[in-house]
């Protein structure tokens, strides 16, 4: 089951459960639409992998299957990220 992270990695923008914003990768690193298109350039920077959109869990399914709320941010911010 995915953790359903509540935040980009990257500007640490919310991303709730029903966002259609939010971006994962093979390993579920989350980040929003925005820093995947520009800064990251569309390649995770912690694995390289392609991303897609994150699938929204149904609303019936939260209460029973509740979404992550810890907060993963890139100590060293993104831009450093997609330099590597």
């Amino acid at each position: 089951m995915l953790d359903l992270r509540p935040n980009c990695e990257c500007c640490d923008r919310d991303l709730p459960p029903e966002s259609k914003e939010a971006m994962i990768c093979t390993f579920e690193c989350t980040f929003c639409a925005d820093c995947v298109a520009g800064v990251l350039g569309g390649s995770c920077p912690n694995c390289g992998g392609e991303f897609v959109r994150r699938p929204v869990r149904p609303a019936a399914l939260l209460a029973k299957y509740p979404a992550s709320t810890r907060r993963v941010l890139k100590a060293e911010g993104c831009g450093s990220a997609a330099a590597a």
